[in-house]
């Protein structure tokens, strides 16, 4: 088979469906700003976290082409480069890799090779998921047999939406509202939401609400614009304060000013002035709804959008 000659869901099913030890990852969804691209891997049946754990694991050792990975439950997120790596397979020491990451007008194409159980995982496993829309099958693999694919997958832009401010003495919870606008604006079919982080802010401030935290949401879209306008649009029309901001930042990887910016919000007061400074500085789109203070923490919020384990934690 030609590259480009991709096998439908429907024809794995058909080849494949009877085996009893192929297990569908539950979807796939990539996302490029152009220079990196990001992965998210539901692994499978939305419940291995094991093989979630042992891809994290292997996958970066073996591959040079993967910036970064992590597993956040039974999913792996990698930061890729583009291009080509040649992989050194060694059993139940290097198993499996990332070969090959190619973004054309409209679709990402990834390439994976693993040996016995993990080229099974690279092959069909991967190609029964939501969100893949072909697969070619170099090798099927299993036994101590390599396996390795190519998947199609559609090519979607990141989204990361920074909120804070959202409540008062009298209710609100901000934690809750972006998560509820974020499953709505999924709901809507405007982008697929990946993710939420709670960021605790500086709790010495003196201009806070109880908790004193900012919220980020990741989202995966093919129409940027029509998402972040329908999310202000639910911000704006559910916040209970007067100083609801939120902030826009579109690129894979955090600038490492942005991330020392939102330090420094977890650690000290910090003006409105300096949040716009850094915001144009980092390519931020900082966006007030019923005011600016919120501007603050919803700029934070964002280099933590990656790293929700280190964003709850108290730093002063």
């Amino acid at each position: 088979m030609e590259k480009g000659q991709y096998m439908s869901k429907e024809q794995l099913v058909e080849k494949y469906g009877k085996i009893p030890w192929i297990s569908p990852y539950e979807k796939v969804v990539a996302m490029t700003d152009g220079e990196f691209i990001e992965l998210h891997e539901f692994h499978a049946r939305g419940k291995c976290i094991g093989g979630s754990a042992w891809e994290t694991y292997h996958y970066p050792r073996v591959s040079d082409l993967i910036v970064s990975g992590r597993r956040e439950g039974a999913r792996n997120i990698f930061i890729l480069k583009k291009g080509k790596a040649e992989l050194n397979l060694i059993p139940g020491i290097a198993g499996a890799g990332i070969e090959s990451a190619e973004v054309g007008d409209d679709f990402i194409e990834i390439t994976y090779a693993g040996l016995a159980g993990g080229g099974i995982a690279a092959t069909v496993c991967r190609g029964l998921a939501d969100g893949v829309d072909g697969v070619e099958i170099l090798s099927l693999g299993g036994g101590s047999e390599l396996g390795k694919a190519r998947i199609k997958l559609k090519k979607y832009s990141k989204v990361v939406i920074g909120v804070d401010d959202t409540d008062s003495s009298e209710g609100g919870a901000t934690w809750a509202l972006v998560n509820e606008i974020g499953h709505k604006i999924e709901e809507m079919s405007f982008g697929h939401y990946l993710s939420h982080s709670i960021v605790q802010l500086y709790t010495k401030t003196p201009d806070k609400t109880t908790n004193c935290v900012s919220i980020s949401a990741v989202f995966a879209t093919d129409n940027t614009e029509k998402l972040v306008s329908e999310f202000k649009k639910l911000l704006e029309k559910n916040t209970y304060s007067d100083e609801t901001a939120m902030a826009v930042f579109k690129k894979i990887i955090s600038d490492s000013g942005l991330v020392e910016y939102a330090k420094n919000v977890k650690s000290r007061v910090v003006s409105i002035k300096e949040a716009y400074s850094i915001a144009e500085r980092y390519g931020v789109q900082l966006i007030p709804i019923t005011g600016e203070r919120g501007i603050i923490g919803a700029l934070a919020s964002i280099a933590f959008a990656d790293n929700p384990d280190e964003a709850v934690k108290v730093y002063a």
